[in-house]
C-alpha cells in the first residue's frame, strides 16, 4: 500500500484558502471590526476640515471685533502730547516730553494683554488647536490691532493740527492727534496670541492615545498555525 498523496489537514482543492469568509468580513479588510480594520480603537479623528474652517472664521471675526475695545482703551490710557501755537507755527509745549513714546508703549502693552486673553479664550473654545484655528487667531489679532489704531486716531483729537491751533487761539495748549509712530506695534497682538496658544496647547492640550503593549492580546494568540495539526 502507498501513502495518500494529499497531506492531512489540507483544504479541498476546489476551495480557495484566501477567499473572504461568508458574511463579508475579513481580518485584512479595511472596514469592519477585524484586527486589521481601518479604525483603530481609541483613535480620535477630531472634527472635519469644514468644521475647522468654520471655527477659524468665527475666531477671526471675534478677535477682530475685539479690536474696538483695544482702541477705546488706548484712547483712554495713552498719554496726551501737548501742543501750542504762536499764530505762525505749532510747537511742542514740552520739548523733552516722552508722551509720543508713551502712546506707542501703551498700545504695545495693551496689545500683548489682548493677545494673552484671546489665546486663552480660543484654547478654552477648542483645546485641540489646529492650523486653521491658529491662522484665524493670528490674522484676527492683526486686523484687530489695525482697527484699534484707526479707531483711536479717529476718536481722538483731530489730525488737522493747523485748523485746531487756529480754533483754540494763540498760546493755548491743545492735544496732538493720537498716532502710532512705531508700526511694528501692530504685530504685538498676533505674535503674543500665537506664542501663548502654542504654549497652552503643548502644556494642557489633549494627548494622542499611546498604543498598549500588554493590555490587548495578539489577534491570533492561542490559535494553531496555518494547517498545523492540534497536539
Amino acid at each position: 500500500m502507498t501513502a495518500p498523496l494529499t497531506p492531512p489537514h489540507q483544504p479541498p482543492s476546489d476551495q480557495n484558502p484566501w477567499q473572504t469568509p461568508p458574511g463579508g468580513s475579513s481580518p485584512y479588510s479595511g472596514s469592519g471590526s477585524g484586527p486589521y480594520s481601518g479604525s483603530r480603537p481609541g483613535a480620535d479623528t477630531g472634527p472635519g476640515r469644514n468644521t475647522e474652517l468654520r471655527q477659524a472664521l468665527v475666531v477671526l471675526l471675534a478677535v477682530t471685533v475685539s479690536g474696538v475695545v483695544l482702541g477705546l482703551l488706548w484712547l483712554w490710557l495713552a498719554p496726551r502730547i501737548p501742543l501750542v501755537s504762536d499764530s505762525s507755527a505749532v510747537f511742542l509745549k514740552d520739548t523733552e516730553g516722552e508722551e509720543a513714546i508713551g502712546a506707542d508703549g501703551t498700545f504695545v502693552l495693551l496689545a500683548l494683554a489682548f493677545g494673552l486673553v484671546s489665546a486663552a479664550a480660543v484654547f478654552l473654545f477648542r483645546r485641540r488647536g489646529g492650523v486653521p484655528l491658529v491662522l484665524g487667531l493670528a490674522i484676527g489679532g492683526l486686523l484687530g490691532s489695525v482697527l484699534a489704531w484707526k479707531l483711536g486716531g479717529w476718536l481722538g483729537p483731530t489730525s488737522d493740527v493747523v485748523a485746531h491751533a487756529k480754533a483754540v487761539g494763540k498760546g493755548v495748549t491743545f492735544d496732538a492727534p493720537l498716532q502710532l509712530n512705531m508700526k511694528g506695534a501692530l504685530l504685538a497682538w498676533p505674535v503674543a496670541a500665537m506664542v501663548v496658544h502654542l504654549a497652552l496647547t503643548g502644556l494642557f492640550g489633549p494627548r494622542d492615545p499611546e498604543p498598549g503593549h500588554g493590555d490587548q492580546a495578539a489577534p491570533y494568540a492561542g490559535q494553531q498555525p496555518w494547517g498545523a495539526p492540534e497536539k
